[in-house]
């Protein structure tokens, strides 16, 4: 690929009104005579650059923002190609290594969905991106992310199973537990056994009372 392209900027007036959209492609790229060193680089933060100016735009969270562009950057080098490049395969092939490196299922979702939103981002005609890739490398992004090739939520909870939140059942099996331990030891006898054992309540079991408050 050439290093330098040259962009004729005749007709940019024209096509000037197409950038009021945060994250749209800047006008260089789809109309100008000025070169772009190193224009497939140039091209790519633009796109991550603007992609983080659409979903600021949209108020998401900064530190999402950062690891979704950290997620698509790890997939560029991992092809080491750029999006109007990409395949289908690339995902799959993608998402074998992240396993094979011990990733969790869910830590894989969210980079195929971090690579989803990207490639939805780059290709939605409103931010000019495809139309400029054309006019610089005569190929468009296109979506590589479809349901036979990324992974289903199939489960409610993914993670290490020892982190997993209690099922209502387990959260009302420890609630009677509790109870029978205050009953113990208020049938023992002993003094300060209110103060030792406590009683059960909302105040003291916050999490678990908003669960299995519509059984009591």
């Amino acid at each position: 690929m050439n290093d330098s392209i040259g962009i004729d900027r005749s007709g940019a007036d024209q096509v000037a009104g197409s950038w009021k959209v945060p994250g749209a492609a800047p006008a260089l790229y789809m109309a100008g005579s000025a070169a772009l060193l190193h224009a497939e680089e140039q091209v790519f933060e633009a796109m991550i650059a603007g992609w983080s100016d659409q979903q600021c735009a949209r108020n998401l969270n900064a530190d999402t923002v950062t690891d979704r562009a950290r997620a698509v950057r790890r997939f560029r080098r991992f092809t080491n190609d750029w999006p109007w490049a990409w395949r289908p395969i690339d995902v799959e092939e993608f998402s074998t290594e992240l396993r094979g490196d011990g990733r969790t299922l869910t830590t894989v979702r969210a980079y195929q969905g971090a690579l989803c939103q990207f490639l939805d981002y780059v290709c939605d005609p409103r931010y000019q991106w495809t139309a400029a890739c054309e006019r610089l490398f005569g190929a468009h992004p296109s979506q590589i992310c479809f349901e036979w090739n990324t992974a289903a939520h199939a489960a409610d909870y993914e993670g290490r199973p020892g982190r997993r939140a209690l099922t209502r059942r387990e959260l009302q099996n420890l609630l009677d537990h509790a109870d029978e331990q205050v009953a113990l030891a208020r049938s023992s006898g002993r003094k300060g056994w209110l103060t030792r054992c406590g009683t059960r309540s909302r105040s003291k079991w916050p999490t678990p009372g908003a669960f299995v408050a519509e059984s009591w």
